[in-house]
């Protein structure tokens, strides 16, 4: 539990030159997302950060913004080798060749799983029947790193031909976009706090 510099008890952030971190706790982690566009962001942000942290992938996220154009799924789909190769020497994301090709590998998938269920959205929340699992933990090291829901839509999105979908990713996806509400108790988001 994280004391923040404005009194507010956290999971994570809002220390002195964390705020960043802190606003994303409070105004993104575990609320509900059914954008499209958002959900791909995410998608690609996740992916970014397997084996780094959160913090790290944070920081860096207007970067990523900027070289995977506002994280158009179309735009993602088709860039090019050469462009692929070009952000390799971006020092603005993480820069490694798997991370970044990724990025159009799951780009084309996730139009396909548009196309076939008109929306990702629709996709990936039947895999919580269209509701947040909102669980009841009392600290952050109660909080699992993969769940059997996780372990469905990875098996599911690798099926799919998606990449850096592991459950431990996808788990972590699902609490940013909000399929799961992970707030301990004693934060302030948490539904009894709030």
């Amino acid at each position: 539990m994280i004391l923040g510099v404005d009194g507010k008890r956290r999971c994570f952030g809002g220390k002195p030159g964390k705020e960043f971190y802190g606003d994303y706790h409070d105004h993104e982690w575990g609320v509900p997302s059914h954008d499209d566009q958002h959900l791909f962001e995410m998608l690609i942000l996740e992916g970014a950060q397997a084996g780094l942290s959160w913090e790290t992938i944070l920081k860096r996220r207007e970067g990523y913004r900027q070289a995977f154009h506002n994280f158009d799924p179309v735009k993602v789909a088709a860039m090019d080798d050469e462009t692929l190769e070009s952000l390799r020497h971006n020092p603005d994301i993480i820069r490694n060749r798997l991370k970044i090709y990724g990025a159009r590998q799951n780009a084309q998938a996730f139009l396909k799983i548009q196309k076939e269920f008109g929306s990702f959205n629709r996709y990936v929340w039947k895999f919580v029947n269209d509701k947040p699992i909102v669980n009841h933990w009392q600290k952050m090291a109660d909080v699992p790193a993969k769940t059997a829901e996780s372990d469905a839509l990875s098996k599911n999105l690798k099926k799919r031909g998606m990449t850096f979908v592991g459950s431990t990713i996808i788990y972590a996806y699902m609490q940013a976009i909000g399929m799961v509400n992970d707030h301990i108790l004693s934060c302030w988001r948490n539904g009894k706090n709030s």
